[in-house]
């Protein structure tokens, strides 16, 4: 039986923190383990330009973030790592595809439907400071995802419009041109965690609300220490499922221990007894892996080689791949 591509894409804007890490990277790298599923997972460099104009900010970034999934146990001999940008075909087939998109359905994405309406709002030209990047990236989400023809695309609620997009455009290529795409899916888990930060709204970038991943213990405690409670005293029962210190609390800890929590805060636990637990039990999870991303930090000659192995092996499956959508097009040798 052949085995299910699973295909991950990690913008490399920021630092990556305890949301990300519960929400995406534990359960792709638990799924990267299974042996009936073929794991692809890349930085995604190009889409980081859209946001973010900070060359020494992107390159800190990408490092950050190949650091923290080595770090926390990827194995890439297994899975496939590699950056966007060392495999060109990316970009050649984005063109490709842009050849093919129809424009009404990029004036549908949601993130270039927000920016509109946020300057329409402001009473701005609705496509003031929109670039090009922005307005097409779905197209450049859609070469990712078809050049390694990924069955299964695991995404966020946020992100389900895009893999419908990829597929919306695959088969309009293929209808025209040739059978060369599987049309992907979207996988959506309701069981992984979407973790409150530090105000009690989902933890985010953009909320500045996060727990970076590899606080040092002093920092993550202190911050830990920020999480927004209510004034209840030591003694007065507590809601734990209106806590974000018993939201995280229940991302990291065993069932046994979610339940033993709850009664705590029914038999009104102290805050401050209730995040020190909370700091004990995300640092026990994270304090190996912290430490092995500092080295790796340290070491970036190590990172880049692991990249450059996984962009060797992407480039065997793209190259091919292009060469096909090339034939199919008609951009061919002269014969």
């Amino acid at each position: 039986m052949a085995k299910q591509r699973v295909l991950t894409g990690i913008t490399t804007t920021g630092t990556p923190h305890l949301g990300n890490y519960v929400g995406a990277i534990r359960p792709a790298i638990a799924a990267s383990r299974d042996d009936d599923i073929d794991s692809f997972f890349f930085l995604a460099d190009y889409h980081a330009l859209i946001k973010c104009h900070d060359p020494a900010q992107v390159r800190q970034s990408s490092k950050e973030i190949a650091a923290t999934w080595l770090a926390l146990g990827l194995d890439t001999d297994k899975a496939l790592f590699y950056r966007q940008s060392d495999v060109p075909e990316i970009t050649e087939l984005t063109w490709v595809l842009c050849c093919n998109a129809a424009k009404g359905l990029m004036n549908r994405a949601h993130a270039y439907k927000a920016a509109v309406q946020a300057n329409e709002d402001a009473g701005e030209d609705p496509d003031h400071g929109v670039t090009m990047g922005l307005f097409s990236y779905p197209v450049l989400m859609a070469a990712d995802i078809l050049m390694f023809n990924a069955a299964k695309i695991p995404v966020g609620r946020d992100q389900i419009q895009h893999v419908e997009m990829a597929r919306d455009i695959a088969q309009r290529f293929n209808h025209n041109f040739a059978d060369v795409f599987t049309l992907p899916e979207a996988v959506v888990d309701d069981n992984v965690a979407v973790l409150q930060g530090l105000d009690g709204r989902k933890m985010s970038k953009s909320y500045n609300n996060t727990i970076p991943l590899f606080l040092g213990e002093k920092q993550l405690r202190k911050a830990i220490n920020k999480i927004k409670t209510n004034l209840l005293e030591p003694g007065e029962p507590k809601d734990a499922d209106d806590s974000t210190v018993f939201q995280v609390w229940s991302a990291f800890a065993t069932e046994s221990e979610i339940q033993r929590m709850r009664s705590e805060f029914a038999n009104g636990i102290a805050w401050g007894e209730a995040k020190k637990q909370l700091f004990e039990l995300v640092n026990g999870e994270l304090a190996e892996a912290r430490e092995r991303y500092h080295q790796l930090l340290a070491d970036p000659g190590y990172i880049e080689s692991v990249l450059q192995q996984g962009a060797e092996r992407a480039r065997a499956c793209s190259a091919p791949l292009m060469q096909q959508v090339r034939e199919a097009v008609g951009i061919s040798a002269v014969r």
